[in-house]
């Protein structure tokens, strides 16, 4: 009797089917999962990039992805992180030729209104990376061993300050010497005396109008010569000073025409 019921058992446990639809219970619950995040996408389509970049962050850290996807915005698709970066090193590029055509038309401009000196050899403009530098023999400008401003030079000064009011760069005014000692009771050093002259020309500046916070004023005294100091056609060269329209262009120097 025992031995015919368990046969009975047996027989009925292999006569139920095997189930073959349970695969429709994960389908049905990856279908739903993809109709909520097209729902989302979807709501999310004309909102702020801020918060989309927060869910964005989310799904990438859920789904494990190594990108993040792209930004739906009208008629474009941009990808992050793509177009950026093209665009910052065209706008980097823009303001470089911009900033060295802004250079170029203040040095023409200081060589029209200083070209009776730029003739004589006097003044001298070049362009660099550095900016543009305006060479002024000392001769020009201070009687030997004087820092103050001869009177027949401060109308060419003022002339140029005139150009540079109304530009915004920094000006650094340096003052250099030859190696000549002086000591007077005004000057015990060249070092005074170029720190002095570069000073008498930034006053200059201020009094026509160039924002006292674009200025520098610096002595170098003699440790910067244009020339050799055995000659006197050297030592003229190194008393000078320089007016420095400070840029940030790459290496490139370029001594522009007498016009």
């Amino acid at each position: 009797m025992i031995p015919d019921r368990r046969r009975r058992a047996r027989k009925r446990f292999e006569e139920e089917p095997d189930s073959h639809e349970r695969w429709m219970v994960s389908y049905a619950d990856f279908i739903t999962l993809l109709f909520a995040f097209f729902v989302v996408m979807y709501a999310l389509s004309s909102v702020n990039e801020g918060k989309y970049k927060i869910l964005s962050g989310s799904l990438v850290s859920a789904f494990g992805r190594a990108q993040p996807a792209p930004v739906i915005t009208g008629e474009a698709q941009v990808v992050p992180g793509l177009r950026h970066g093209s665009q910052q090193k065209t706008r980097s590029a823009d303001s470089l030729r911009q900033e060295k055509e802004q250079m170029t038309a203040i040095a023409r401009d200081i060589l029209t209104v200083l070209s009776p000196l730029v003739d004589q050899g006097k003044v001298r403009v070049t362009q660099t990376s550095r900016g543009v530098n305006v060479e002024i023999n000392a001769s020009v400008l201070f009687a030997p061993g004087d820092a103050r401003l001869a009177n027949e030079t401060v109308g060419a000064l003022r002339a140029v300050a005139a150009v540079l009011k109304t530009d915004d760069h920094a000006i650094q005014v340096e003052g250099h010497t030859d190696s000549q000692p002086i000591s007077n009771a005004q000057f015990p050093s060249n070092w005074e005396l170029s720190a002095v002259r570069a000073s008498s020309v930034v006053r200059l500046f201020i009094d026509s109008g160039v924002a006292e916070k674009r200025l520098t004023a610096v002595g170098y005294g003699p440790t910067r010569p244009m020339g050799s100091n055995d000659t006197a056609d050297g030592r003229l060269r190194n008393r000078r000073v320089s007016v420095m329209i400070l840029s940030g262009l790459p290496e490139e120097v370029t001594e522009l025409p007498v016009m």
